[in-house]
């Protein structure tokens, strides 16, 4: 192989190693809670009015219970396919009892996470069992013109009777 070949293929190989820096970097998403401020949360002494004063609003409320909060963060990265990849994710729980005032605190990461699988099935509906074709030849000779009468209905009587 020439010599320039040879450089000219070590130069590319190169500049395609070190493209690594070009690429997409992590972005932060979501109500990172700063461990800090957390430490100035005290259970059974601070209200809702603290926290959303000191950490800010919950990025989430649970469904069902107004009285637990959610700070939910996460690291991601754009992979292959535009799809994200997770790199880190942090949740936050904070319980308050019926007056407001904070009874509990709990950290979750990634680790704590529960896989969820995708249920692949549909739900039937009504006409769905004739395909298009099916239908469509299936009217062939139902259609009546405007105005013909085809017995019962308005003015009644056999067809071809005078009306």
């Amino acid at each position: 192989m020439p010599p320039t070949i040879r450089r000219l293929t070590l130069i590319g190989c190169l500049l395609l190693s070190s493209c690594g820096w070009l690429g997409p970097h992590p972005t932060m998403r979501g109500n990172k809670v700063d461990a800090d401020l957390l430490k100035e949360l005290t259970p059974g002494v601070s209200s809702k009015a603290d926290v959303t004063a000191v950490i800010g609003s919950p990025t989430a409320r649970a469904t069902f219970d107004d009285n637990t909060w959610l700070y939910i963060s996460e690291v991601t990265q754009p992979r292959i396919g535009r799809t994200l990849g997770e790199l880190d994710q942090n949740v936050v729980v904070l319980n308050f009892d019926q007056g407001g005032v904070l009874q509990t605190v709990q950290k979750l990461d990634k680790a704590d996470s529960l896989p969820v699988s995708v249920v692949a099935r549909t739900t039937p509906s009504p006409g769905t069992e004739a395909s298009f074709m099916q239908q469509l030849l299936g009217n062939i000779g139902r259609f009546n013109p405007t105005g013909a009468n085809t017995g019962g209905g308005v003015g009644g009587g056999a067809p071809g009777a005078p009306h």
